[in-house]
């Protein structure tokens, strides 16, 4: 039986830093800043997409070797994001091409600030206070920060589309899946290989992704309209 201030301990655990993350983030948006109720919303989201994966992950286990279980699992995570972020990709209040960075990342954020709790969650209410910490620790700066990249990755790709026809859109953003599952794929693969030495060079590759991303936010921000560069004669 799971006691309840270890379980309310793991949720504040998990969910603090991600909620100091998206602060972090959502600065990136501050010349036109998303409606305070949708990022919430979009956090919420991505915290309700992990009980929906649980169960395809556990099937996956059962008929799949390991390497195909990495590979489908990053995938079943990432569809899963990208399926509870629909709504507000299409929201009226995506009204320039950074929002749907912004909302990937939001969505991702929740996504990790669960899952974080239920890791930290197992040897919480085992007594492992140091384990505990560490753990938390590690995913902060390496897991949480996958599923950042990873999702971003999907909103930079549906970012430099916005412009675009649908039909293109839509090729960019299938792109952008591939990507962020490839991303996501290969850090599974490589943290379950690694041993202790190798686990931060992973995670210092995560972090050259992620100034990555704050660097290719910056053109995106300043993205305009075709129209809006044509002057007229």
């Amino acid at each position: 039986m799971i006691d309840g201030q270890a379980f309310l301990l793991a949720l504040v655990g998990g969910i603090l830093p991600a909620l100091l993350w998206l602060w972090f983030w959502l600065r990136e948006d501050r010349r036109c800043p998303e409606p305070k109720g949708l990022i919430a919303l979009a956090f919420l989201a991505g915290m309700l997409a992990v009980p929906l994966v649980i169960f395809p992950e556990k099937l996956v286990e059962l008929f799949f070797a390991e390497t195909m279980v990495i590979i489908l699992w990053a995938a079943i995570e990432e569809v899963g994001k990208v399926a509870v972020a629909l709504g507000f990709l299409r929201s009226r209040a995506m009204n320039e091409p950074i929002d749907a960075v912004i909302y990937m990342i939001t969505v991702a954020l929740g996504f990790a600030a669960l899952e974080n709790a239920l890791f930290i969650l197992d040897p919480l209410t085992g007594g492992f206070f140091t384990e505990t910490l560490l753990t938390g620790n590690f995913r902060f700066i390496g897991a949480t920060l996958l599923h950042t990249l990873s999702s971003a990755t999907i909103g930079i790709m549906i970012a430099l589309s916005f412009y675009y026809k649908e039909s293109l859109r839509r090729t960019y953003t299938l792109v952008g899946i591939i990507l962020a599952i490839a991303l996501h794929a290969l850090f599974n693969f490589f943290i379950l290989k690694s041993n202790g030495a190798s686990i931060l060079s992973i995670f210092l590759v995560v972090w050259i992704g992620i100034i990555i991303v704050i660097l290719v936010m910056e053109h995106i921000k300043r993205m305009q309209s075709p129209r809006s560069l044509v002057h007229p004669q």
